[in-house]
């Protein structure tokens, strides 16, 4: 393939942009977020294309086999193998539009999807029928259709229900002349010779496929494997005709190097109506691998293998989940699934499972029926790829020997010379994975950053390829082989075999328009890694988990694309609003990691690129929390535009609103006056502020000034026990009430409020404009101004939060113990023990983000249990306000979108009579600017009126 000139490039771009209706962009920032998929490798494509219809998916693959421009299709970017990047080719992006579940057919049992539609979506839409598609990755939630079939995915699952391969029935293919096709399952000798016999470019194609397996059946029959997970190569032996010339079968699995999928009709299978997860615990990962051979028999619908290292790499990222109490005593667990029509059935299913465990000596149970337990286990796994990206010791750990699989009798016997090789050459890796098909994943700390570490990387994989074929296995188990393993194939295939993929590919793609050097002709497996790069020094950050290296800490993306889940979850409200890759997280990582190697985007810390793609974080910290591997994009963001604007004019944003504690104050001294000030279009237009944003009234009195007056009124009560609550920016100078009702409601449990000597500030708002002298300035002025050795109480999460995270971060030692004396009001009550009254109310909750990433809610939701509060917790993610980011002019459709997405339809359909309970400022202005009519209040006033009043003293 040639260079297209700069001239080229542009004309290129034109004639996409002419002829297509869905969006082209060939700029730079959208080329480096596309050049990254979850595997160790980087290729820049030309361009990228969203097509918005089959119409714009020819008309764009006209366009670039007129100039002869490789094509690359591409659908959640999750391969972990380097197939969804290709170098310099134009790559389509079927997620953004191409996402449709057409429909499902329950009698049939089929559905129509296009090859942009998330597996969560058609199982979603399968689920009232009682049915389900069957195989079902760990990234269930974004990965997609089309690309399961390009890889040709399985999932814990797929031991009941199949590959991806065993669950279609027809594919709807564009070769690349324009030529569209479906490809069918298995054909008799009449339907084959009618193939042979049609026109043009597909009577061509079918003619060649079939005098391929025609002149080679010998070789098709022996040369490969005979394995329930191989991946590896082309499944050339579905063109035997004793297995019916099954075309639909072979183009599974081909990594988009055939032709571009533009639909496809699946099989779907009855989904059980009830579930039971047995955890079989055993002493180690080969005893649980020897014991799968003798629970197969039992037919359970999963048998998941995870290893006691894998628990260690999630216990040191965070706090412990609740859901390994479950686990039974061992170091390796078995998740055993069972399946009926009723609880009952399923029960019996794994208790007659149990029985058959328990004969192995050492092994131990544990039967969870509770269908939320169950989740939060499966939860536990499915995180496993992000999980063991770092292990226990911190060290990272990468793809390459993803997914191998042997024959299950053997796969006891390949894990322990697997972690014997790893041994030999000095490497660790966590494995886990699919063991009731005898599949293992695991990540290994390569030295790949490092300068020697390709060559440690292709050394150790030439032998791993070698140990699993000397145990009858294949070099993938469902992930495929990409430019991570299709050099090794010869290792695995006869010479003869790999000059028939040869072969085959050029059957359907004669020109190598498709994902070129994906598996055939495959590009070396050491080249075009991603680590490359610097830190641009000095950092003003810390990274205190990552070795002082901004660069190690955007290296935690591995691409597995949580992100890009827009259902649940905080993680990534930017991107739930626009649907644009470089609005994710990952998307921002990429480009970060651009930066920082410095060859495509060259400006360092000026880059404009980077800093457009960061406009739109919102700040929310989602990722720092719902990332598996706690990509923190919030800090990467404030380090960023430190940098961006040192020593430069900033935007008037960051003057007004970063800037905001100290206009507040000001504010107070003349509310009226500065009420009517601040709705002058002008004023807000020199502010930067979003002209279609309300503004928050500001009160007559502050909370200071109140307490004063109550203080006076109402002193401290005799041997009450001392607390210090902090009076942060929002609650003294814009909504004092939740201050007003903690004071209150802490007198009537017997405990003295106090605030501290002076004002205090967490310094948030130029810590998120990335101004952190003024910060560390604020934070320095508090700390003096908090009395030494109380509890501090923080009403507002994103201070809370601030003082408990960032505060250590900005000062280190300075900070003292404040960090550790920090509590919500929910962990205080809790941790003081006092009894709270109950009366029985029904609420809705929008946590703030900061609370969720942070501090976390289970006090929260422990108090509101014991005050009767029947609540539910709104899975709204971000309510879009987040600080500053509304009030900023350009940011007013993104924030209105984040909050329309869930939390505004679940405010207005709630009963009058429900509370609507949100802690946040951001949020309850948010809900009280878009739901007119309603008034979110603190969990601090819903106390306050459940308490008598106290006592006065005398």
């Amino acid at each position: 393939m040639a260079t297209l000139s700069a001239a080229d490039h542009t004309e290129l771009a034109r004639a996409l942009g002419r002829a297509v209706r869905g969006e082209v962009r060939f700029d730079p920032a959208e080329r480096a977020v596309y050049s990254q998929d979850a595997s160790n490798y980087r290729h820049l494509p030309l361009g990228v294309v969203s097509p918005a219809d089959r119409a714009d998916v020819h008309a764009a693959l006209a366009v670039c086999r007129e100039r002869g421009v490789p094509v690359l299709a591409r659908g959640a970017g999750t391969s972990v193998g380097g197939q969804a990047i290709a170098p310099g080719a134009v790559a389509f992006d079927f997620r953004r539009h191409l996402g449709r579940v057409l429909a499902v057919d329950p009698a049939a049992r089929t559905a129509r999807v296009e090859p942009g539609a998330v597996l969560d979506r058609l199982q979603a839409t399968a689920h009232p029928h009682g049915l389900r598609f069957g195989p079902d990755p760990s990234t269930h939630s974004r990965c997609t259709l089309g690309g399961m079939i390009g890889n040709d995915s399985c999932g814990a699952h797929s031991l009941a229900w199949g590959r991806t391969s065993d669950n279609l029935h027809s594919l709807e293919v564009l070769l690349a002349d324009g030529t569209e096709l479906t490809l069918t399952g298995p054909t008799t000798p009449e339907q084959r010779r009618e193939l042979r016999q049609r026109p043009g470019r597909e009577g061509e194609l079918h003619r060649s496929l079939q005098d391929l397996a025609a002149g080679h059946l010998p070789l098709l029959r022996t040369g490969l494997p005979d394995l329930p997970r191989r991946t590896s190569g082309y499944a050339l032996d579905a063109l035997l005709p004793e297995r019916g010339y099954d075309l639909a079968r072979a183009f599974t699995g081909t990594e988009g190097t055939c032709g571009l999928l533009l639909g496809a009709t699946v099989r779907l299978v009855e989904d059980p109506p009830a579930r039971a997860l047995l955890i079989a615990g055993y002493p180690d990962e080969t005893a649980a691998a020897d014991a799968v051979p003798g629970l197969l028999p039992l037919r359970p619908l999963t048998v998941e293998g995870m290893a006691a290292d894998l628990i260690e790499a999630l216990l040191a990222a965070g706090p412990r989940p609740p859901a390994l109490g479950h686990l039974p005593e061992g170091g390796c667990w078995l998740f055993l699934e069972t399946g009926g029509a009723t609880p009952a059935a399923a029960l019996d299913a794994a208790r007659a499972l149990a029985a058959t465990v328990r004969r192995t000596p050492r092994a131990t149970t544990a039967l969870v029926t509770d269908p939320a337990a169950q989740r939060a286990l499966w939860a536990v796994r499915e995180a496993g790829a992000g999980i063991v990206t770092r292990l226990p010791d911190g060290r990272q750990a990468w793809p390459g020997w993803e997914d191998s699989a042997v024959p299950v009798e053997r796969l006891g016997s390949y894990l322990r010379e697997l972690r014997s090789l790893l041994k030999r050459h000095g490497l660790r890796g966590v494995p886990y994975g699919h063991f009731g098909e005898g599949c293992v994943h695991l990540r290994i700390d390569f030295p790949l950053p490092g300068g020697q570490g390709a060559a440690v990387f292709r050394e150790f994989m030439e032998q791993a390829a070698d140990l699993v074929v000397a145990h009858g296995g294949s070099l993938s188990g469902e992930h495929g082989d990409g430019q991570a393993r299709a050099e090794l194939l010869p290792r695995m295939y006869r010479p003869e075999v790999i000059a028939l993929f040869g072969e085959f590919k050029r059957s359907w793609d004669p020109d190598d328009t498709f994902n070129p050097g994906a598996l055939v002709d495959p590009r070396p497996l050491d080249a075009d890694l991603r680590f490359p790069g610097r830190d641009l020094l000095p950092l003003a950050l810390p990274y205190e988990q990552d070795g002082g290296s901004l660069l190690t800490a955007v290296h935690r993306c591995v691409g597995v694309a949580k992100c890009l889940d827009t259902e649940t979850g905080v993680m990534c409200p930017s991107y739930m609003a626009t649907g644009e890759e470089r609005h994710s997280t990952r998307g921002r990582v990429r480009l970060l990691a651009e930066l920082l190697r410095g060859e495509f985007l060259t400006n360092g810390w000026q880059s404009e690129d980077v800093r457009e793609a960061l406009d739109l974080c919102l700040g929310c910290k989602g990722c720092a929390s719902d990332c598996p591997v706690h990509v923190d994009m919030a800090t990467y963001r404030t380090e960023f535009l430190h940098q961006h604007y040192r020593r430069r004019l900033r935007p008037r944003a960051h003057y007004s609103l970063g800037w905001l504690p100290l206009w507040l104050r000001a504010a107070a001294l003349a509310p009226a006056l500065a009420d009517r000030a601040v709705r002058s279009p002008l004023l807000r237009r020199l502010g930067g502020i979003e002209p279609e944003r309300p503004v928050p009234a500001l009160p007559t009195e502050t909370f200071a000034r109140w307490y004063r007056r109550h203080r006076a009124a109402n002193p401290e009560l005799p041997g009450a026990t001392p607390v210090v609550l902090w009076p942060d920016t929002f609650t003294n100078l814009l909504d004092p009430a939740p201050a007003r009702a903690a004071v209150e409601a802490l007198e009537r449990l017997g405990f003295a409020v106090r605030l501290p000597t002076g004002p205090v500030c967490c310094g948030l708002t130029w810590i998120s404009t990335g101004q952190l002298a003024p910060a560390r300035a604020a934070l320095r002025r508090s700390l003096r101004a908090v009395p030494p050795g109380l509890p501090v109480i923080g009403l507002e999460p994103s201070c809370t939060a601030a003082l408990r995270e960032e505060a250590p971060r900005l000062l280190g030692a300075e900070a003292g113990g404040l960090a550790g004396r920090v509590r919500t009001l929910a962990e205080f009550l809790e941790e003081s023990g006092v009894e709270l009254p109950s009366a029985p109310s029904r609420a809705i909750t929008q946590v703030h983000c900061h609370q969720h990433a942070v501090l976390g809610t289970a006090a929260d939701r422990r108090i509101e249990a014991r005050l009767g509060i029947a609540n539910q917790v709104l899975d709204s993610g971000c309510c879009g306000l987040a600080g500053d980011f509304g009030f900023t002019a350009g940011h007013h459709d993104v924030s209105v979108a984040a909050a329309e997405r869930r939390l505004l339809p679940a405010v207005r359909a709630a009963d009058p009579d429900t509370e609507v309970l949100a802690d946040g400022f951001s949020c309850r202005t948010q809900i009280a600017g878009l739901a007119p009519g309603r008034r979110a209040r603190h969990l601090a006033e819903l106390l306050r009126d459940r308490l008598p009043d106290r006592p006065r003293a005398t």
